[in-house]
């Protein structure tokens, strides 16, 4: 196994993740499906489809080009009973709704031809009341011989009434918990990670991991994954602080929401709607980030890893299971784009939730999960330009991507820090507040006195003094980038 070992995917570092609910994305006519859905532009409800489906996606890859995007995250696409798809009935079908196999065979088709990665959810520690093997128990009883395949304590399964009498995911009974301690079902999964990586997939994100506690398991994962495609990547969801299963031998990255937690606290400032923040994924209650702090922890997320599995990390602002950042700052575009500014040139993948660079707003679930409105009249079309010109100063400077990341000063909602690598040197300075400032940046271990510095963002020129930066006049909440 050690030829998988402590190595992360290189196209991961320079990648710029794209992450689709695919129920709410686009709708194709090239997919013929059944009636009932629920209006495009209605809002969303827990249980009901708008039948966005993987063609829809395939005819927006213009789209998702045009912004800058490299890679997409796609939440489940397997046959399910859900708008979600977190309730598997079977991981070898993609499901209808979406286009079957043949959609997604074309989606990675045409993605690769635009050089874009495509990485699946992998649902795996629990399935559904309609996967096979546990239909089979709820239709034949304790003769199933399948009933080691999950955690049965009683016979007939209360599977839709009173208390389910079998381990589920936090008690709902649709969603039944499988024996991965039993051989045959860890081999079934193991294929089923196998299997959709020989047909082209990119890579899995995990669905809540930790609840597999068995190490041994996910290094024979990442063996399996990485046998079928050495490039392949495996990041998990795993919310808090993540070093055991980031040693170089179980996963190459985790859901950054350490990050997110951090972005939102100094990023949010006095805008934070602390109701709708709470009990948020993972991250506790919001919490306020001085610039110290906010310096302090950007530095030691990249410490408690190898460096080489920092900068796999997936950065994130928000989520499908999430409220979004733009209704978690209440409403502020320019928080939210000034936290994407920080996104863009710290070490990791940025991951742009759909909808997050036109200004989709949401709540908690299942506001969070909007469609995408295609009518450009609906957009924040400045929002947008900004995050795609975020987009492509990262696209174009390496450093942005694996420079080392070094803070110089954090005072008053101001941070700053510079990226470096052997040919260049950048600057990235933020003012977090409402309100203007102006501040003397200290540079001189970073540029010699004299050296001209150019906005990357702007047509802006600086000139470093043997103070550094002098009476820099930032605008509030507004970031500058310098080279």
């Amino acid at each position: 196994m050690t030829n998988h070992l402590n190595v992360t995917p290189d196209w991961v570092k320079n990648a710029v993740f794209y992450q689709i609910f695919p129920d709410r994305f686009a709708w194709s006519p090239k997919v013929e499906k059944p009636g009932n859905f629920e209006t495009w532009d209605s809002d969303p409800t827990v249980h009901g489809f708008k039948g966005g489906d993987l063609m829809g996606v395939v005819e927006k890859l213009d789209y998702l080009q045009d912004l800058g995007i490299n890679a997409i995250y796609f939440n489940p696409i397997f046959q399910s009973a859900s708008n979600h798809r977190y309730h598997t009935h079977d991981y070898y079908q993609v499901d209808p709704l979406l286009g079957g196999n043949e959609a997604f065979k074309v989606l990675i088709e045409e993605a690769h031809k635009r050089d874009i990665k495509v990485i699946l959810d992998g649902v795996f520690n629990h399935a559904s009341r309609g996967f096979f093997q546990f239909n089979h128990i709820m239709e034949v009883g304790k003769d199933s011989p399948y009933v080691d395949w999950f955690h049965i304590k009683g016979y007939p399964l209360n599977a839709f009434e009173g208390k389910p009498n079998y381990e589920c995911w936090w008690g709902l009974p649709a969603l039944p918990k499988l024996n991965t301690d039993n051989p045959q079902v860890r081999r079934y999964i193991l294929d089923v990670a196998r299997y959709w990586i020989e047909q082209g997939a990119d890579g899995w994100r995990l669905d809540v991991p930790f609840e597999i506690d068995d190490d041994d398991f996910w290094r024979e994962f990442r063996d399996v994954v990485k046998t079928a495609n050495p490039e392949a990547y495996i990041v998990g969801e795993i919310p808090c602080e993540a070093q055991r299963w980031m040693a170089g031998d179980q996963f190459d990255a985790v859901m950054n929401y350490q990050i997110t937690q951090a972005a939102l606290g100094f990023f949010g400032g006095k805008q934070i709607d602390y109701e709708l923040a709470s009990g948020m994924m993972g991250l506790g209650e919001a919490e306020k980030f001085t610039s110290e702090k906010f310096a302090k922890r950007t530095e030691e997320l990249l410490q408690i890893y190898p460096y080489d599995f920092a900068l796999a990390q997936m950065n994130l602002l928000d989520s499908h299971d999430m409220p979004r950042f733009l209704s978690l700052v209440s409403g502020n575009v320019k928080r939210l784009a000034l936290a994407y500014l920080f996104v863009f040139t710290y070490p990791g993948a940025p991951s742009i939730y759909y909808g997050d660079e036109i200004g989709l707003t949401g709540g908690k679930d299942p506001d969070c999960r909007k469609t995408f409105p295609w009518d450009e009249k609906d957009w924040n079309t400045d929002l947008r330009n900004q995050i795609k010109s975020f987009v492509a100063l990262r696209n174009a400077n390496p450093v942005l991507r694996t420079g080392e990341y070094k803070v110089i000063y954090a005072k008053d909602g101001i941070v700053a820090y510079t990226r470096k690598n052997e040919e260049r040197t950048m600057l990235v300075v933020l003012n977090a507040n409402d309100s203007p400032h102006t501040v003397t940046i200290p540079t001189n271990d970073s540029f010699s006195v004299g050296t001209k510095l150019k906005s990357q963002l702007s047509d802006q020129e600086f000139v470093v003094t043997a103070n550094g930066l002098e009476d820099l006049t930032l605008k509030c909440l507004s970031g500058l980038v310098l080279a």
